[in-house]
C-alpha cells in the first residue's frame, strides 16, 4: 500500500514514519503545497492528514482534491478535540478520523480496516539488500531513503527474476513472459532492460550466464 502522510510536527512525522514504513511504502509532505508536488509524480492508496497545519489545513486540502475527483481513502489525525473538527472531516469526505495523542496500534488497526472496506491491495515490501528494498505494486525501488521508480517493463522483469531466484532464464523466456508475442524486444532492448537493473539494484545481482542466459542470484 503506497501512503501519503502529511504533518508538520517534525518529531510525531518521523515517529509515524518509522513505524509505517516497517510494512508500507510512505511518502512524507509538510504542508498543502508538498502534497500537491507528489499528487504530480505518485498516485496513493491512502491519505494520512493532520488537520492543524500552517497555510491550507488539511480539510481544506482534502475538499479541494475532491473537487478535482481525487477519491483517495483518508484517515485524518488532529489534536482537536472539538467535534466541529470531526464533522467538517466527514463532510470533506474523510473516511476515518485519530484524535492525538493515540497509540501506533490504532492507527495500524484504522489502516488495516480502510484497507479491507477499499479492498486495497498490499504493496508488499520485498528486500533485495539491506538498504534496497521493491515495491511490485508501485514499481519503486528504495535504495538509501530514495525512491527510484521503475518502468512497467523494468518492473515486470524484476519481479520475475525474484520469482525465480538462482534459476537459469533464457532471454526467450524473459521476452515471452514480459512481452506481448507482437512486440517481443531485441537482444539489444532486452540487455538495455537488464543493464538498467543492474544499474538501480547492484550489478553483482543478475549474472550473465554466456551463450544460456541470466540468473539472480
Amino acid at each position: 500500500m503506497n501512503i501519503l502522510l502529511l504533518e508538520d510536527d517534525p518529531v510525531l512525522s518521523d515517529i509515524l514514519l518509522d513505524f509505517l514504513r516497517e510494512e508500507w511504502q510512505v511518502d512524507y509532505a509538510y504542508n498543502a503545497q508538498d502534497v500537491y508536488k507528489k499528487l504530480e509524480i505518485n498516485k496513493y492508496d491512502l491519505f494520512i492528514f493532520d488537520i492543524n497545519l500552517v497555510g491550507k489545513n488539511g480539510i481544506e486540502l482534502l475538499e479541494e482534491l475532491r473537487e478535482f475527483s481525487d477519491n483517495t481513502p483518508t484517515i485524518f489525525i488532529t489534536a482537536y478535540r472539538d467535534t466541529k473538527y470531526l464533522q467538517q472531516a466527514f463532510k470533506a469526505g474523510a473516511h476515518d478520523y485519530i484524535k492525538k495523542p493515540f497509540e501506533l496500534e490504532e492507527l495500524y488497526a484504522r489502516i488495516i480496516n480502510t484497507k479491507k472496506i477499499f479492498n486495497i491491495e498490499t504493496n508488499k515490501k520485498i528486500a533485495i539488500d539491506d538498504n534496497i528494498h521493491f515495491f511490485p505494486l508501485t514499481k519503486i525501488v528504495f535504495v538509501n531513503e530514495q525512491n527510484i521508480s521503475l518502468t512497467s517493463k523494468d518492473a515486470l522483469l524484476l519481479s520475475y527474476f525474484l520469482k525465480n531466484k538462482t534459476r537459469l532464464i533464457s532471454p526467450e523466456e524473459l521476452s515471452q513472459n514480459i512481452w506481448d508475442f507482437d512486440s517481443l524486444p531485441s537482444d539489444a532492448t532486452l540487455r538495455s532492460h537488464i543493464r538498467t537493473l543492474r544499474e538501480i539494484i547492484g550489478k553483482d545481482k543478475i549474472k550473465t550466464i554466456r551463450g544460456e542466459g541470466y540468473m539472480y542470484e
